[in-house]
């Protein structure tokens, strides 16, 4: 009896390590994975179905890893399929920008078979080198976990604790499945054993010294305030976010990063606070403070108006998912979630500053004037008249991802962008993703993007119709690339664009009736969209082509942009 057959003898109920996988996928809260098919990963797509897993199936891989990520800010984590070399080099801005914001994908990579690797085969899809690792080690720097499934004794390990490593540190992991290993034979009695995601244990003794050292300080403020960014939703502290707000009654801001992040219809609510981009009386409250609680801070130069911020660490507490940084004292080795909730229950009554007064009024300019344009001034608080609670609301880097800030959400709102990446043509991909997911969960999806983004990620729309998406997406067409054209180059040719008739692309990408499209190009145009209930049913696709003035940007752009165009120099 052949070497194999007797190792396969000595499992307790035997199943396919590919099987395995996906079963695991989906005991994680995944339903449907993306992706784009190739040779060394078609075995392996074969058994999506038994895992109850449906496959997307992308454009490109590019995308996928954008839609990927747009999944996981719905459902909490997601996957992506890839073949060897080819595939996975395509979707590595994905990866990294997922990875750069803390967002957990797992990116499966199906490889030629150990022997062929082994043996340095001269195959398709490689460097002509013999090297089959190069494109791993790539990966590897983009990633919180890597697993070669090349053993069967220890691949059903691996997949566990790399899965686990994605959920807990909230980043993508890379997982290798050569064709071979696809049907090779692990222990299926593991999978009656949930995977453990939980986070590791404070020490409970330095947790209760970092509480009281944390209450000592908060207790003696005069005016603390709460300050919420990106690393409170991806480490996934909200429930504890929530509890402080409500029982401190202390004024509570978010980041540009951290739209979302808590009920913006709540009376603690103040608004954002990016600066000298922030929403008006934010500054004032938040700068003043005598001691900011800083939840899952990202403080880079798009989420601070271009480094504008001017709070120091002295009246200054940061809380993350790894340490706490009381003033200049870090305590390392504490997560957050432990730390809040003890906060939270011995806290006792504390001093609080009335917050700031946050809606969705016009400015005075705007609403004396008679004009039809539609301005950035104009268009995002009518945005925030118009959303529903629990919508999904994307914008792309660049106009639409600083006006958002001006937008007061209602209450459980799911805001994405990629601040800190700021891929271009990231935000359509994402929305494809993002829709799945919200699809799943009953909720809406509305993307804005601009019209210079939207031809990087078009695709995406056919993927949208061929799985029978729903989202509302505005496209802000404003003659090219406006945010880089307030860093450099105004009326530079490569900052224009060719002008497409976006309407009519879903019909090119062979939609029938699975579409609607507008162009608005007034303001009465755009209140009567938003009134019409046919519209708001958003029952399918539709495309709003969305007519904006070439030189008009929200203010917090014209400053950051500013300020990135004096560091370029």
């Amino acid at each position: 009896m052949a070497s194999a057959d007797i190792a396969t003898r000595e499992l307790e109920n035997p199943v396919d390590l590919a099987e395995y996988l996906f079963r695991r996928l989906h005991e994680v809260g995944i339903r449907a994975v993306h992706g784009v098919p190739g040779d060394y990963n078609l075995a392996a797509l074969d058994y999506l179905p038994k895992a109850n897993l449906d496959w997307v199936g992308n454009c490109n891989e590019l995308n996928a890893g954008y839609a990927a990520d747009g999944y996981a800010r719905i459902k909490g984590i997601s996957a992506l399929i890839t073949t060897f070399g080819v595939g996975e080099l395509s979707a590595l801005n994905a990866i990294a920008g997922a990875y750069s914001e803390f967002v957990p994908i797992v990116h499966i990579v199906g490889q030629p078979n150990t022997k062929s690797q082994r043996d340095g085969m001269l195959l398709h899809h490689t460097l002509g080198n013999g090297d089959f690792d190069v494109f791993t080690k790539m990966s590897a720097a983009i990633s919180c976990s890597v697993a070669r499934l090349t053993d069967p004794h220890d691949a059903a390990t691996l997949i566990d604790s790399t899965i686990r490593e994605c959920w807990v540190r909230s980043r993508p992991v890379y997982i290798t499945l050569p064709t071979d290993m696809v049907y090779a034979k692990v222990n299926g009695n593991r999978l009656k054993t949930p995977l453990d995601l939980s986070l590791p244990e404070n020490d409970p003794e330095k947790e209760d010294y970092v509480v009281d050292v944390v209450l000592k300080y908060l207790q003696n403020a005069k005016s603390p305030v709460i300050l919420v960014d990106a690393c409170a939703i991806r480490h996934k502290v909200l429930d504890e976010v929530r509890s402080l707000v409500e029982a401190s009654g202390l004024p509570t801001f978010v980041t540009p990063m951290g739209k979302g992040a808590v009920n913006e219809t709540h009376k603690n609510f103040g608004g954002v606070y990016a600066g000298d981009g922030s929403n008006p009386g934010v500054r004032e409250v938040v700068e003043s403070s005598d001691l900011i609680l800083s939840i899952g801070a990202i403080k880079s130069d798009f989420n601070t108006t271009g480094f504008t911020y001017r709070i120091g660490q002295l009246n200054t507490i940061d809380f993350h998912s790894t340490y706490v940084r009381v003033r200049y004292s870090e305590y390392p080795d504490i997560n957050m979630k432990g730390v809040l909730r003890k906060v939270v229950a011995k806290m006792g009554k504390l001093n609080a500053v009335p917050a700031p007064i946050v809606n969705n009024t016009l400015p005075d300019k705007e609403k004396k004037s008679s004009s039809q344009t539609i301005t950035h001034d104009w268009l995002w608080p009518i945005v925030g008249q118009w959303l529903k609670p629990k919508d999904v609301v994307l914008t792309e880097t660049g106009t639409a991802n600083f006006g958002i800030w001006d937008t007061r959400f209602p209450e459980g709102v799911t805001a994405i962008s990629q601040v800190l990446w700021g891929s271009i043509g990231y935000s359509l991909g994402s929305c494809q993703g993002a829709a799945l997911a919200a699809k799943e969960l009953g909720r809406r999806t509305i993307l804005f993007i601009g019209d210079g983004s939207t031809q990087l990620t078009v695709q995406e729309l056919s993927t949208m119709l061929r799985n029978k998406l729903n989202p509302i997406i505005f496209v802000i067409c404003n003659e090219g690339y406006t945010i880089e054209r307030y860093i450099h180059g105004w009326d530079a040719s490569y900052n224009d664009i060719q002008p497409w008739d976006f309407a009519n692309i879903p019909k090119a990408f062979g939609a029938d009736d699975g579409y609607k499209s507008y162009r608005i190009k007034s303001r009465d145009e755009l209140n009567n969209l938003f009134a019409d209930q046919s519209f708001n049913e958003h029952k399918t696709l539709q495309l709003v082509e969305l007519y904006m003035p070439r030189d008009d940007a929200p203010s917090a752009l014209k400053i950051t942009a500013q300020a990135a165009a004096a560091r370029n120099k």
